[in-house]
This record gives structure tokens, sequence and C-alpha cells, in this order.
């Protein structure tokens, strides 16, 4: 077992096995643009981190419901104003969803501003008759199926940070600045999504809103000041990947001395890099932000509480979200035992479903993909074996865009391997488009609610 130090520093994971780190071709190049980054000011703010935690405490509570959604990995060529606000959007629209359908507050977090770094199964693929390195995201390089394109280039570390500040300028413009307030839930459906019959679905859940709120205008209340129905807040959130970008962004909290990791309000540690004696758990300790944890099928018992133990040793609420990512087989059977434990240990984990990566396959055309009736299907799961163990199934996180792209197949649309070429245009991994965000959050709604009058 590898020896933990006993005072925590933001350096202390270089004593530990650092897996899904790239392979930089010069370490002077590195620690030039580790240390330009570390010069420049922080992307996120420690009370934000801290109001994160508290929201995400009464998730854990029982009281509230966590979305956490967005790309699968950002791209450096797809980054617009449009692009972020129709992402925004679609988050906004299924918000509104679970919030007016379940009765609880919804926490919003986006997998946005960070969410660049891809872990990958092998170092390296097969093109035409040469190996070359794999694509691990634009923070790292390029996806072009070339040896050149394939090169680790630290330069990336730095766009990648001025790209999350740009985009984090925006969400706080757009959330703060009267996009979001409640009052244009009937805006916020993008074309395409409001021919579906989720859309139209949508669009009868915003006329009892405006109805609800013309009540209360007729009753002497002010709408249009009150920041409750003006503003809202949207967190951000990215896997913890690569740990040199991390620890460049962390501070040290003036108020409470506490270190942060102001690279986003919520990082996570991935399925690959779980691993206790890993380096990504021991940074991830030592950061006072609210963290994930993907747990996936092979998880036991003893493997999650170690990681409860480790990563929120003092217990508080808030502070820790298990992410399952079971797969459709297997959620009901794999998860059962895990929330039995960790419950009887007395750890308030937010309980999150990832209901994307355990469900991914090749079609016929070679496209990954996945199958709304997969997705749905775990989820369904993952509140059923919340249901029978008598815990509250806190939240889901899936991979999403604003964009009407033909990628995930099934939902209203019926989406066939025939369309996956039609707008396949993920970096990475397949995403669910507006319609199919849309039937999600109605779906899913109507489980919980179901488990909760169970």
């Amino acid at each position: 077992m590898t020896t933990r130090p006993a005072a925590w520093e933001p350096t202390s994971w270089r004593g530990f096995p650092a897996l899904q780190q790239p392979d930089w071709p010069d370490e002077a190049d590195l620690d030039r643009a580790i240390k330009q980054i570390a010069g420049y000011p922080p992307l996120v703010f420690a009370g934000e981190a801290r109001s994160l935690q508290a929201s995400l405490a009464q998730v854990s509570a029982g009281n509230a419901f966590l979305l956490q959604a967005g790309d699968c990995a950002e791209s450096f060529e797809d980054f617009s104003a449009d692009s972020i606000r129709e992402k925004l959007r679609v988050i906004l629209q299924m918000a509104v969803v679970l919030t007016y359908s379940m009765g609880v507050p919804v926490v919003k977090v986006g997998r946005m501003a960070g969410q660049f770094a891809k872990p990958r199964s092998n170092p390296t693929e097969r093109i035409g008759d040469a190996d070359i390195p794999s694509f691990r995201g634009h923070i790292v390089n390029d996806a072009a199926p070339t040896a050149a394109a394939r090169v680790a280039s630290p330069d990336r570390l730095v766009q990648a940070y001025h790209q999350s500040a740009s985009t984090l300028n925006l969400l706080r413009a757009f959330t703060k600045g009267g996009f979001a307030a409640l009052d244009r839930v009937h805006a916020w459906t993008q074309e395409f999504v409001s021919s579906s019959p989720e859309g139209r679905r949508y669009e009868q859940l915003a006329t009892d809103i405006e109805r609800a709120l013309a009540f209360m205008r007729a009753c002497g209340m002010d709408t249009e000041s009150n920041p409750n129905l003006r503003e809202v807040d949207v967190f951000t959130s990215h896997e913890a990947l690569l740990l040199g970008y991390e620890e460049a962004l962390t501070r040290r909290d003036s108020l409470t001395g506490a270190w942060y990791d102001c690279s986003a309000h919520m990082l996570w540690i991935g399925e690959r890099t779980r691993d206790l004696e890993g380096a990504h758990v021991e940074f991830l300790r030592g950061v006072a932000n609210p963290i994930g944890c993907k747990v996936g099928p092979s998880t036991t018992v003893d493997e999650v509480l170690g990681l409860c133990e480790v990563l929120n040793p003092a217990r508080i609420p808030g502070r820790l979200t298990l992410i399952s990512r079971m797969g459709v087989d297997r959620v009901e059977s794999g998860l059962r035992p895990l929330l039995r434990a960790v419950t009887d240990a007395g750890h308030p984990v937010v309980w999150a479903c990832d209901p994307m990566h355990g469900n991914t396959y090749s079609a016929p055309n070679g496209r990954k993909t996945r199958h709304f009736d997969a997705i749905m299907g775990e989820i369904q799961g993952f509140v059923l074996a919340h249901r029978a163990e008598g815990t509250w199934p806190g939240g889901i996180h899936v991979e999403l865009t604003g964009e009407n792209v033909t990628e995930c197949l099934g939902g209203a649309d019926a989406l066939s391997d025939d369309d996956l070429d039609h707008r396949y245009e993920t970096v990475c991994d397949p995403r669910l488009n507006g319609r199919q965000g849309l039937e999600l959050a109605f779906r899913t709604a109507e489980l919980v609610e179901t488990h909760r009058m169970g």
C-alpha cells in the first residue's frame, strides 16, 4: 500500500502512480505551459464551489435532484457562443421538466468549461499499417488520423484554459442576464425540438408555468425582479484527468485556508483512474471542491467503501457523488450491494446514474453509438435499485448537445443505423440531441415520481 503524505499539498499526487497521462515529448515545454497556467487567474471561486456543495447536500438528503449534463469532450473547433447557448438551453429545459414534474429543486451542473481530456482504453490505435497515439481530447492532441496530429502539445493546455474562461464568461452572462428567466420557458425551445411529441408536451408545461406566473403577478408579487425567477445557478464540472493542469489551477482559499481546484466547481474521477492507490484519488482527496467518482460493474463493496473513506473521511454531506455506470443489464444487481454498504456505513453520498458509458457499442458502419432504450433502461434499473434499498436516486449524468445530431439511436424519432452518418459530429462519444434529452427528462421524472410515491 502506498503511504499517503501526512500533510496534503497540490503536488502530493506526484508520489503516486498516475494513469492515463499523455506521453509529452518535451518535459521542459510541459513545465513552461503548466507554469504559465499557474500564473493565470482562477476559473471559478471557492465560494461558488461551497455553494454547489450546499446544494448537493440537499440532494444527498433526498430533497433535491442533480442534473449533470453536457459534451462528452469539448472541441477547439466547434466552439461558439451559439453552441454554448444551445447546450445551456437543453439543460435549462430538462431542469424545468424535472423540477415541475418532481416538485424538488434541480441542481444544474454542466460538463463544460473544462471537459476536454478523454481517457483511452489503449495508448495507440491502428491507422492503415501504422500504430499512432490515440486521440486524448483537444487539450492534448488533434483528432486527425496522422502521427503528426497525435503528438501531445502542451500549448493545448493553455488554449484549453482560455476556452474554459470564455465559456464561463458566457455561461455567467446567460444565467444571470435574463436568458434563464422563468418567463422565457417558451423561448428555450429550439425549432427542431418543438416539432416533436416531447416538444409539444414541453410547450404545455411552459404554458402552465406562464399561467402560474401571471397568477402570482395578479396577487401582487413582483416576478420581474425576483432573482429566484430571473436567474439560475449552473455550475461547471469535468473529469480531473490531466493532473498537472489541475495542480496548476489549485489555489488556497483566503477565507478558509482550504485548497480548491479552481478549474471547475466539481471534479470527478473516472472509472479507469479510481485506483485507491493512484494519483487521481490522492489529488482529489485534498481539494475542498465537491467531487465525484465513477463506479462501474467491477466495483466491489470494499472498493467503494475505501473510496468513501479516503475522499470524504469527515462524512460531509454534498462532498462526494458516486456516479454509477453499470450498463442496463447489470445496474440493479451491481448497484444494490453498494447502496446497502454505503448506507450502512453512514456515508452521506449523492448517488447519480451515468446511463451512457455502460451502453456504448459499435454499429455495423463502425460508428460508436448508444440506444435510447438502453439508456432509459439503465435509469429505470437505477431507480428500482434505490427503491429496493430505500435510498434516494439522486441524479443523472448524461452526455448531450443542443444540436440536432444523429449519434444515439432510438428515441421518439426512432433514429436507426442508417441515420448515424447524417449528423455524427462528436469528437469522441455519441451524445443525445435536444429532442432525446427532453424525452429523457420527462421519462426520468416519471420514474422518480413513481419511486417517491412508492
